[in-house]
């Protein structure tokens, strides 16, 4: 049996590749570039960097982006930032047809952002993020998987432009 890959500090790593919605695949697989365990990324940037991936359909890498903010966030917006990671790794699950985990995931990161409504930090949609796992969590509630759970939207558009409304925090 090979010994398992650890980091500096021992602790165990996971060195497998994985798929695009973050299943490990077997030693010796092409898999797709993981999101490093220590990224650490500003607001701005980690939003822009989970969109793209929730845009190419892997919001299992979005999760890890969105895991590193909260972990280096300042107190007052972890359970934003955890609530975000949480809506992601909801949808992984829902992706993967595992409908328990994304309804649990997913009301939990739907929770977190509760409170954050009015003047939400960096742009984010918050609105649009509850309304959107409101849906999903009704559909979940039938007993059925949605056929189609649409992409988050992370950050507040502007529709006259269809661009990010301007942020005035750090990227």
């Amino acid at each position: 049996m090979t010994e398992r890959e650890r980091d500096a500090r021992g602790k165990p790593l996971n060195g497998r590749p994985r798929d695009g919605l973050g299943r490990p695949l077997a030693r010796g697989s092409s898999g797709t570039p993981r999101v490093p365990d220590d990224v650490r990324l500003p607001p701005g940037t980690a939003l822009a960097e989970a969109q793209r991936f929730l845009d190419e359909n892997m919001p299992f890498h979005a999760h890890e982006v969105l895991e590193g903010t909260w972990k280096s966030c300042p107190p007052d917006e972890r359970p934003l930032w955890q609530g975000l990671a949480q809506l992601a790794v909801g949808l992984t699950h829902l992706m993967r047809g595992n409908r328990i985990g994304a309804a649990s995931l997913l009301r939990q990161g739907h929770d977190r952002l509760v409170g954050f409504e009015v003047d939400p930090p960096h742009n984010i949609d918050v609105g649009g993020l509850l309304g959107w796992s409101e849906g999903l969590l009704d559909d979940l509630e039938t007993g059925t998987l949605p056929v189609s759970p649409g992409i988050p939207m992370l950050r507040v558009t502007d529709p006259r432009r269809g661009v990010l409304a301007p942020d005035s925090s750090s990227s």
